[in-house]
């Protein structure tokens, strides 16, 4: 019998087959939810499952939107959240 090493993100559940894997898909998810409590702050009115929903989709475009700051806005046009194969991401939920 062969043993599998894997590793689960403690975030939302999510399996890797490595430890890198694992801990840059923890990275994204932190980053979407440091990016959901900004919105929440900046913009009252958005409910926290928008302001997840809008925060987890910057983290998994970070480099566009990066490289969009530094002068090539029209990158921002072309993004979908159907770019990647990372949609099964489990979205942030708040913690009562």
């Amino acid at each position: 019998m062969a043993v599998l090493a894997r590793w689960i993100c403690d975030r939302d559940d999510s399996m890797f087959e490595s430890k890198k894997d694992a801990e840059a898909h923890d990275k994204m998810l932190e980053l979407g939810e440091q990016f959901a409590t900004m919105l929440q702050q900046q913009i009252p009115s958005a409910d926290m499952e928008q302001a997840a929903a809008c925060g987890l989709f910057m983290a998994k475009h970070k480099d566009t939107i990066i490289e969009a700051c530094k002068g090539k806005p029209e990158l921002l046009s072309n993004m979908s959240d159907t770019q990647d194969d990372e949609n099964n991401i489990t979205p942030l939920h708040a913690e009562a």
